[in-house]
């Protein structure tokens, strides 16, 4: 019973800790374009982007591992 002092007034201060953490991000607009991040990675609009740099060396092969035995015809 005891425990029960202590316990109920933590569980409601941190109760009011998350509720104004989430009001907090309510308020600085964290929910307002939920779909726009999603739209965004998937169309690229701007057709002057660079590309990304390809590799100047060729792939590598796995070194572990029996090596691959080649047939000839």
């Amino acid at each position: 019973m005891d425990a029960l002092i202590l316990l109920i007034p933590l569980s409601l201060l941190l109760g009011g800790l998350a509720l104004g953490a989430f009001l907090w991000t309510m308020r600085s607009g964290q929910y307002d374009d939920l779909d726009g991040a999603a739209h965004r990675i998937l169309f690229d609009d701007d057709p002057t982007s660079p590309k990304p740099p390809t590799s100047p060396l060729p792939p590598t092969r796995p070194t572990s591992g029996p090596p691959d035995r080649e047939t000839t015809p």
